[in-house]
């Protein structure tokens, strides 16, 4: 209905305007200005000198709440992205309901900011053995200093994400949870802890949020499905972690050579038509299969039908018993809460009896190297039903691989460095479930089911002039790849480094003929090997470092970008010891002085990890 002088109270000029705007409104927009305009209207009767009191039946009208503050910082602290896509999606949220939102990466924030906060939301991953993520490492520090201001009048909600398999679950996110509460901020909404499936809890936890910021005024309510759409690339994909998309299999090769201790597979996927783009520096998660000897042991240790139907999900779906532990559920990773559910189902269990007496170390000694097979076995736990024990089970996770190509020299295709994983423990065989299903029952034709998972902290410098070294032993070479092969394309000018290591020159020298083109033609400026086995002492890509101090920290005053990818428990750790060291030996630095050079460089972005 249009407003018309004749039917409205405003004069020509006026009804024109709101003519033109309200048509244009959204109905979020509709209602946030509808409670607007009745809040300011009361506010000025109330102050309005001369307006008659109100009769005695309406005088004892509550009074109105506090004004809610329309301003939200959000913080991230993110290693692969998802937390960071998570804090995108609830800044948009917010936005929609006028806030005004300051989204930044926890390692780009002011910390002498934090005072000004009123409302505050942090999103954070946790990893590694409780450990933040690189790019929350220094507000984190900050926050847990004699530094940190007390926060009274701050109001604040975690959302925590970590992987329910590790001991230090979340663990940074319950670190910032109990920190803020003992600075004297105040709660807005519950901290939410989320296992790698996060989607439900997540879209859970935005909602409170966004009920509790709004204060009573319409909420703008996020689903499941807007959460799994983060975690695919900038470019918009049918395609996601929750919707994952059937890659054909086009090439399945093993890159060691005869007589290698090692099996490492470099697998060639098609993306065509999926619609799925990715960088270099990204990962794609790829959905594997449990070993089908597992599961069939499993069932009969059991004793249960493999043909018996079972509930797969909250909708109720169900499919037949083997293909849910073959498909769909993790039965190769044990976990305190998975022996605590599992202790409840039988009556008088000595596995309930196990988890309640044990400390962490022996509950951390028993769930090493062991898997459910072991678990039922070991406790006696046959006879439960399969519908009651599949519902303690976690979804099957994704694996995620760094990719091992440019898409610019391979066009809807993603490339991956895969080392299988096989050893024995506790008198049986085991092995890496998606790394031993792609090296012994993948070939090419067939599919797999796979995302992509961006990675904004793990890129090329923007300026491609700019000097990158890259430190990537093993599989941790696989995004160098990437790298050198998008320098190659794009013709980018800027020298590259790469330190690479592994057992034995003559059979594990990953990509050697690619490396030494690129050295040819120059996209490789200068290359350093270890291959720890070939000597008599145990020679890896630190000491080639340590050996090169003096031109790498002049690559670094050049302004080069520092690149590490490959494993975190050790390798990781022993590189960034050596960064340090070479900035005391050649930069003249103290301890604390190198230490805090590093960060900068974090920072800065020209420090950036990959690790696992």
């Amino acid at each position: 209905m249009e407003l018309q002088v004749t039917n409205s109270p405003f004069n020509q000029e006026q009804a024109e305007l709101l003519n033109r705007l309200l048509p244009g409104l959204t109905d979020v927009q509709r209602m946030w200005l509808s409670g607007y305009l009745t809040a300011t209207q009361g506010a000025a009767l109330a102050v309005q000198p001369g307006t008659a009191a109100a009769p005695a039946a309406t005088a004892a009208a509550p009074a109105p709440a506090a004004p809610v503050s329309k301003e939200v910082t959000v913080l991230f602290g993110s290693q692969t992205g998802n937390s960071q896509g998570l804090a995108k999606k609830v800044s948009s949220k917010l936005e929609e309901q006028g806030f005004q939102v300051t989204l930044s990466s926890m390692g780009d924030f002011k910390t002498n900011n934090l005072k000004k906060v009123q409302n505050l939301l942090i999103v954070v991953s946790t990893h590694g053995e409780g450990e933040p993520p690189d790019n929350a490492i220094p507000f984190y520090e900050f926050l847990h200093s004699k530094r940190a201001p007390k926060l009274e009048g701050l109001k604040y909600s975690v959302l925590a994400l970590g992987d329910l398999s590790y001991e230090f679950y979340c663990q940074t996110g319950k670190d910032f949870d109990k920190r803020l509460g003992e600075l004297g901020a105040e709660q807005l909404t519950p901290r939410v802890d989320c296992d790698v499936d996060f989607d439900e809890p997540a879209a859970e936890w935005m909602n409170q949020v966004l009920d509790s910021l709004s204060a009573g005024s319409a909420a703008v309510s996020v689903s499941v499905g807007e959460t799994s759409a983060i975690t695919g690339p900038s470019v918009a994909s049918e395609y996601s972690r929750t919707n994952p998309f059937r890659a054909e299999v086009l090439e399945n090769l093993n890159l060691n050579g005869r007589g290698s201790a090692r099996e490492t597979r470099h697998i060639e996927l098609s993306l065509e038509g999926s619609g799925l783009q990715y960088e270099p520096g990204d990962s794609l998660g790829v959905y594997p299969e449990n070993h089908p000897q597992l599961v069939e042991e499993l069932i009969a240790a059991m004793g249960w039908q493999a043909d018996e139907a079972v509930t797969i999900n909250k909708n109720g779906e169900k499919t037949s018993l083997y293909e849910a532990l073959r498909t769909h559920f993790e039965i190769t990773v044990l976990s305190k809460p998975l022996l605590e559910q599992a202790g409840k189902l039988v009556p008088g269990s000595k596995l309930k009896d196990f988890v309640e007496a044990s400390s962490q170390q022996e509950l951390r000694a028993y769930i090493q190297n062991r898997d459910l097979l072991d678990l039922v076995q070991d406790y006696d736990l046959k006879g439960v039903p399969a519908e009651e024990f599949v519902q303690v089970l976690r979804k099957m996770p994704a694996r995620l691989y760094s990719i091992a190509s440019s898409p610019q020299a391979y066009p809807d295709e993603v490339h991956l460095t895969v080392r299988t994983v096989r050893y024995e423990a506790n008198g049986r065989n085991r092995y890496g479930v998606c790394s031993t299903h792609l090296a012994e029952r993948v070939a090419a034709g067939d599919s797999l089911p796979v995302y992509i998972q961006a990675n904004p902290n793990f890129k090329l410098p923007e300026n491609p002039d700019t000097p990158i070294i890259m430190v990537g032993p093993g599989t941790g070479v696989a995004p160098f790849r990437a790298f050198l092969g998008e320098r190659e394309e794009t013709g980018a000018e800027g020298k590259t480094w790469l330190f690479y290591g592994d057992q034995h020159f003559a059979t594990d020298f990953l990509y050697q003929v690619e490396w030494q083109r690129w050295l040819k033609d120059g996209v490789l400026t200068r290359m350093d090997v270890a291959f720890s086995r070939d000597s008599a002492e145990k020679v890896y890509v630190q000491h080639r470092m340590l050996e090169r101090s003096a031109e790498l920290y002049q690559w670094l005053q050049e302004g080069a970008a520092v690149y590490v990818c490959g494993d975190e428990s050790q390798m990781a750790h022993d590189v960034h010891a050596t960064l340090q060291t070479i900035l005391m030996q050649e930069g003249g630095m103290s301890p604390e002085e190198a230490a805090e050079y590093l960060t900068r460089l974090q920072q800065d972005k020209r420090y950036q990890r990959d690790v696992y």
